[in-house]
């Protein structure tokens, strides 16, 4: 006689439901989220899903959402309310941005101790002193989108936040770091891509990863990771003066950070990367879906896609095997590397933004001029 299937958990239900979702915003903390998440949270986030919101928008509401319920149960020791009241929003504000030097002379300054352990053994909080005024601010307008969604207004564009939010930062400067404190420039890649000289699978895709990302305008982890046989289309060959023609491919990029599916970003590969891409997906006998895929500690290729952030363990592991810092290196700095490699050599900015697609020409040149800056003759008035 078969036995009959228990019911679920409302923490076992919310796993599923969020598993129905997994195809679309990846989640690797599933069954802590389930656990953390209540069920109108995972009730917003399917909804969000099922209105077409951008993949990596939706990464980024969901990473928010999870650490706002973590350091809600933190420091009240409940759920976040929806509409969130003003003086939690405060509250927020005071354990996040806070003056270093004023804590050292009292300790109830900033995040509370107990609340600061919570979400450390959680795995919320790493760095340690204030966070950063833009990580902040990105959180709180997380927050106030999830509450519009839910059907709710909040206090977010109250006087006193406003007001709290600019005392708070004045109060605590905090230096803006790059995502990856070195570019990937071009000597720097040719080390990581002499560390994938042989013929195995693993060679092949971290090198076919490394060159697309990089010569296809320093794409994002997430767009590579996410990468899928149907976006790739064959064009052409470019011919050369010498006569022997050069491989070349389409990439459709579809829905992006800064782009919506309906809008037509193409990007395009020429000679190596092509070759290097099409030795991967022949080496790995991939034919449809995911282009780039986990491999298997028996060398075994699975069907489903890697995982964003091994593409930035890919590049701290071979700038480690080139001899390199790896904690100078992040896969952030093959965005910032190609912008820089144009710049030095002499390619216009225009013309590399067509293939990197930034949309900004003030963050595309903050890249791009630091190249010139710094052997211009303005830094060497006196050399």
């Amino acid at each position: 006689m078969a036995k009959a299937k228990t019911s679920l958990t409302a923490v076992e239900r919310r796993a599923e439901e969020l598993d129905t979702i997994a195809a679309v915003l990846p989640i690797e903390r599933r069954d802590e989220l389930a656990e953390l998440l209540t069920d109108q949270d995972v009730e917003t986030l399917r909804h969000l899903v099922n209105q077409g919101m951008g993949d990596n928008t939706l990464r980024a509401l969901t990473s928010d959402l999870a650490y706002l319920e973590a350091w809600g149960l933190a420091a009240t020791g409940k759920s976040l309310t929806w509409p969130a009241p003003e003086a939690l929003l405060l509250k927020f504000v005071a354990h996040h941005l806070w003056d270093p030097q004023h804590r050292e002379t009292n300790e109830d300054h900033g995040m509370p101790a107990a609340v600061d352990q919570s979400l450390r053994s959680q795995g919320f909080l790493r760095s340690t002193g204030p966070h950063a005024p833009a990580t902040v601010r990105r959180r709180l307008a997380n927050w106030s989108t999830l509450t519009k969604w839910r059907g709710f207004d909040g206090a977010f564009a109250s006087p006193a936040l406003k007001s709290a939010i600019r005392l708070a930062i004045r109060a605590a400067p905090r230096q803006r770091l790059r995502k990856s404190a070195k570019a990937v420039t071009g000597d720097v890649l040719a080390k990581l891509l002499a560390t994938c000289g042989s013929d195995s699978l693993r060679d092949l895709r971290d090198r076919a990863i490394l060159m697309v990302a990089f010569a296809s305008g320093g794409r994002r982890r997430s767009e590579i990771a996410g990468l899928r046989c149907e976006q790739l289309t064959v064009e052409p060959p470019i011919a050369r003066e010498d006569g022997s023609p050069l491989p070349s491919l389409a990439i459709y990029l579809g829905r992006t950070k800064t782009t919506t599916g309906e809008q037509d970003d193409i990007v395009y590969l020429t000679g190596r990367p092509v070759a290097a891409l099409n030795a991967w997906m022949t080496a790995a006998k991939i034919e449809s879906g995911s282009v780039f895929r986990a491999i298997g500690r028996w060398g075994t290729v699975s069907r489903r896609a890697i995982d964003p952030q091994a593409i930035n363990a890919i590049v701290k592991q071979r700038a480690a095997m080139a001899g390199l810092e790896p904690a100078e290196f992040s896969a952030h700095g093959l965005r910032s590397g190609y912008l820089t490699e144009a710049a030095n050599r002499g390619i216009p900015l225009p013309e590399a933004m067509e293939q990197s697609r930034h949309r900004s020409v003030q963050q595309a040149s903050s890249y791009y001029n630091s190249a010139t800056r710094r052997t211009g003759r303005a830094a060497r008035l006196l050399p």
